[in-house]
This record gives structure tokens, C-alpha cells and sequence, in this order.
């Protein structure tokens, strides 16, 4: 009895690692180059939101990348060249949260439904002469965090540089001014300039012509209630997004983006793009971002 027991015992493990072998381990989450999978006997290219199971082998092709979403919801990116077993990519992924997969899930819908929603929307207009990628008043322009990146839309003949950005309060005192000669700047709320001010008014204008001005935008604190709400909801995954990778600003910016925190998930992406620069589908999902959010309605050039 107990060695026919036993018997039974070994099929049903066997039986449920060979099920778990069959599971999928990660979900494509990004892809740059002629990379592919080999799932069964056959290689086959990979495609955004694609499954990687643990018996499939994965091909990553000369200066290419692949970003990829464990079960977990861990992100993990495979830049080197050359063969790997998919059983062993996921065997290096430790401490993911299965709250992370509710934020990839949004990242990845948000790529299948990009056809319509650019369609369906249109920006915001306002007559500026420098569009803002910024939300308007009634779009919630609340931060988060205290380093932001503005970005705007820029044309060099038509709109030279360098750029004045100016910050004042609601009163229109004059809190900062600063230049530069690209067309985004990051600037720290936390500076004493800000440090008392819950709104604060901006401006972009071409040195060079200084009547080509933006329209003022607002940028506005959270509150601290909704601040330790968001806080609480980010601790959940920091441990996971952590490490300074583009893959893992991607995953922020689907969390900013999911909680109306427009501003922030434009610093994320505008991270991820400085990470990874030569992966398009950073600047493409950018893109995106803004077009579904009405903050744009012309693609970027993402060459």
C-alpha cells in the first residue's frame, strides 16, 4: 500500500511540475530588434504582449532588447546578445509584487488600444505658440513628487532657442526664472524659490523672439492626504522599481499615469527615454501617452 502510495505521489508531482513548465513566466513588455522565441521546435519573432513560457527559449539578437514582466510583476531587461533558456531568466527574478501586474497589464492595453484612442482624442488647444506637455487646470495638474520634468513641443527654425522658463505664483510674483537651449527642463519643488507656494504658474518663451511665448500652466502640490495615499500605493511596488532602468520608469509611469498624476508619469517617461535612448518603443509609448491624455495631437518624431 504505501509503495503504490507513493507511486501516486510521484506521478501527481511529476504531473504538476510538468503543468508549471507549461505556465507562462513573462509577458513581453518591450521590444527593440529581430529578437525571437523558440517554443517548441520552432523560432518565432517576438511581439509586444507576447508569453514567455518556462520551456520556451529566448534568442536576443545583436543590439537589441527585450523588456520583460515576470508573473511576479518583477520587470526585467535582457540587453546582451545570445541564447537563454526562459526557465533560467526567471529563475533571477526575486521579490516581485503581484500589484506590479496591474500597472503592466495597463501599459500593455494601453499599446493594443493606441489605434483608437488617437483617433478619438484630440489636445487640449490653447493658441500657444510653445505648446506645454502639461495638463490643463481641469485635467488635475497635481504632483507628487518633488523633481519634475517640464517638456514642450519645439520647432528650432520656427521657435529658436535658447528658452526662458519662468515660474511665479498665483499672484504673479516671480519665484525662478531659468534657461535652456533644449526643450525640457527638470526643476526641483523642493527648492526654497517653491517651498511656499501649493500652485505655481509657468512659462516658456524663445529668448531669441520673446514673443513666443507659451500659454501659463499650473503646477499644482498634492495634497498631504492624497500625498500619503499615493505614498502608500507606491511603497507596494518600490522595491521592485527601484534600480535605475528604463524598463522599470515605463512601469512607474503606467503608476502615475493610472492615479491622474499626469506630470509625474511624464518624468518617468522622459527618464525611461534618457535610460535607453536607442529602444524607440520608449519614445513611441511617450508619444502615446500624450495622445491619449490629450496633452498633444501630433506623433513625435521617434527616429
Amino acid at each position: 500500500m504505501k509503495t503504490k502510495l507513493a507511486l501516486v505521489v510521484g506521478i501527481l508531482i511529476g504531473f504538476a511540475q510538468a503543468v508549471t513548465a507549461q505556465d507562462v513566466a513573462f509577458k513581453v513588455l518591450v521590444n527593440k530588434g529581430k529578437n525571437e522565441v523558440k517554443s517548441g521546435a520552432n523560432w518565432q519573432t517576438i511581439k509586444v504582449g507576447s508569453s514567455l513560457k518556462a520551456v520556451d527559449e529566448l534568442k536576443v539578437a545583436e543590439n537589441s532588447y527585450v523588456g520583460l514582466v515576470h508573473v511576479s510583476g518583477k520587470p526585467l531587461e535582457v540587453k546582451q546578445a545570445g541564447k537563454y533558456k526562459v526557465s533560467d531568466l526567471a529563475a533571477k527574478v526575486s521579490g516581485g509584487s503581484s500589484v506590479l501586474n496591474k500597472y503592466t497589464d495597463f501599459i500593455l492595453s494601453s499599446n493594443t488600444q493606441k489605434g483608437n484612442s488617437m483617433q478619438a482624442t484630440g489636445a487640449v488647444h490653447r493658441g500657444s505658440i510653445i505648446p506645454l506637455y502639461l495638463p490643463v487646470a481641469t485635467q488635475n495638474p497635481t504632483i507628487y513628487n518633488d523633481e519634475i520634468i517640464i517638456n514642450w513641443n519645439w520647432d528650432a527654425e520656427k521657435i529658436p532657442g535658447p528658452y526662458i522658463v519662468k515660474f511665479k505664483s498665483l499672484f504673479e510674483e516671480e519665484l525662478a526664472s531659468m534657461q535652456t537651449s533644449e526643450n525640457s527642463i527638470r526643476i526641483n519643488l523642493a527648492d526654497p524659490n517653491f517651498a511656499n507656494e501649493d500652485n505655481i504658474l509657468v512659462t516658456v518663451q524663445s529668448k531669441a523672439d520673446p514673443n513666443k511665448i507659451s500659454e501659463p500652466y499650473t503646477l499644482k502640490r498634492l495634497s498631504k492626504a492624497d500625498k500619503a495615499r499615493i505614498k502608500s500605493s507606491l511603497n507596494e511596488i518600490a522595491a521592485q522599481t527601484q534600480e535605475e532602468t528604463a524598463l522599470n520608469k515605463l512601469v512607474l509611469a503606467g503608476f502615475y499615469e493610472q492615479n491622474s498624476l499626469l506630470i509625474d508619469a511624464i518624468t518617468a517617461y522622459q527618464e525611461a527615454i534618457k535610460l535607453a535612448p536607442d529602444v524607440p518603443m520608449f519614445k513611441e509609448a511617450y508619444n502615446d501617452f500624450l495622445i491619449r491624455n490629450r496633452l498633444k495631437d501630433k506623433p513625435l518624431n521617434t527616429k
